[in-house]
């Protein structure tokens, strides 16, 4: 790398963090990418991962094969402890890399509301580990309902609850009912997997709060069709193993899924600014920190507002788009050019319920079903990255859209027989 040029590191390797590094490649900056994983991870796929639709290969790519003919950009395998903005370095396991522009892209973590302790029963979904996590926990548990001759014992290994009614927990329930429904349904000898249960549970009035309300009725409707118990205005107080206590009933059930609350990475407290109730750091209309200009936070990670003073939402559109204003921002400030605050346009949201069923809202038109779905899987498989990638992936749901069948059902961890 050209020592003269001035430094920029990106801590994260997510959309936000990904899409700046693509802007500034060949650019006359250095760039150095530093993710914990070697790998962009396409986030809006993770849950097919869990639900056996798709292998974790298909929605990776190996971040040094993007930029291996950037000569510019340093890809970097490792987990930043610590940032000194007053030294402008970052610091390693045992190493430290020195910085003129930094930005935070770090993603969030999972929220349990200061319930920690249920994380390890109730696992979230953020990384492609607690995707095969959570795809092994779901099938085994229709193993260990074969293996059980007492029908309620048997029960409780069909019963799956999600918890947290948003776009996530949604697809979730979704995928697992067609699982149950649909997929395994010729694969035992002793049990039905038909007779699995799903449970939803939102503690709010209706799930995809975010969405405009006939589109959450239509989703909870549809859902339903598919079999899944959707259950609103319900709170949980307590998740025990195997067990999920809520203010209005209590569910045996071995397999329990958090998708009910993010919170910010704590590498935000390494920066010692002004933090939201999530954490996120809270951002300038330039994506900067409010006392160092050279300093940008972005994606899940900030804390960015419109222009009515409303906080973005945390998806990957707005982590694109920031990721692309802020190289393009530190582009400028080399040349002293002027620059204009982020403002960010939605373009609309997208959330699929199950095969062929899935609902859009664009802001001037809003729609639910077929059509609604076949966006949805054209938008994705264009966000994918790597042409390969994206011919496997299409191939996959035009098989499982016809045969109902997911090829990667597979239990790969011996340790899950062990524990058992």
């Amino acid at each position: 790398m050209n020592q003269e040029r001035k430094t920029v590191i990106i801590i994260g390797g997510g959309f936000g963090g990904l899409s700046a590094a693509k802007k500034l490649r060949n650019k006359e900056v250095n760039v150095i990418l530093i993710d914990k994983t070697n790998h962009h991870l396409f986030q809006p796929l993770l849950y097919q991962v869990a639900t056996a639709g798709l292998s974790p290969a298909y929605i990776a790519f190996p971040l040094r094969s993007i930029f291996r003919k950037s000569k510019n950009v340093q890809v970097i395998l490792g987990e930043v402890k610590r940032i000194d903005r007053k030294s402008k370095k970052v610091y390693l396991n045992g190493e430290n890399y020195s910085y003129d522009f930094l930005i935070v892209a770090v993603g969030a973590r999972h929220h349990y509301f200061g319930n920690n302790e249920w994380e390890k029963i109730a696992p979230g979904l953020k990384t492609l580990q607690d995707a095969i996590n959570i795809r092994e926990k779901i099938l085994y548990a229709f193993e260990k309902a074969e293996r059980t001759l007492d029908p309620k014992e048997q029960q409780k290994y069909l019963n799956f609850v999600i918890v947290g009614g948003g776009p996530t927990g949604v697809e979730m329930a979704g995928a697992i009912a067609e699982i149950a429904k649909k997929t395994l349904i010729e694969d035992f000898k002793k049990i039905n997997p038909s007779k699995a249960k799903i449970f939803l549970i939102e503690a709010l009035d209706r799930i995809l709060p975010t969405y405009p309300l006939d589109l959450s009725i239509k989703a909870k409707k549809d859902l339903e069709e598919m079999g899944v118990n959707v259950l609103l205005n319900t709170r949980v107080l307590d998740i025990r193993n195997e067990m999920v206590i809520t203010d209005k009933q209590t569910i045996e059930a071995s397999t329990v899924i958090w998708a009910a609350g993010n919170k910010a990475n704590p590498l935000i407290e390494q920066l010692e600014t002004e933090v939201d109730r999530m954490g996120r750091a809270i951002v300038t209309p330039y994506l900067t920190l409010k006392d160092d200009e050279n300093v940008f936070v972005i994606g899940d990670a900030a804390a960015a507002f419109d222009k009515n003073g409303n906080t973005l939402p945390g998806v990957s559109p707005v982590a694109i788009t920031q990721g692309r204003y802020v190289a393009k921002s530190i582009l400028k400030k080399l040349k002293n050019k002027p620059i204009k605050p982020y403002r960010y346009f939605d373009k609309g949201s997208l959330a699929t319920i199950g095969k062929a069923k899935a609902v859009a809202d664009f802001g001037w038109i809003k729609f639910s079903g077929f059509f609604a779905w076949l966006i949805w899987v054209f938008v994705h498989i264009f966000f994918l990255i790597g042409f390969k990638n994206r011919f496997i992936v299409l191939i996959e749901w035009i098989f499982a859209y016809f045969t109902h069948q997911k090829s990667a059902r597979l239990i790969v961890d011996e340790k899950i027989l062990k524990s058992s």
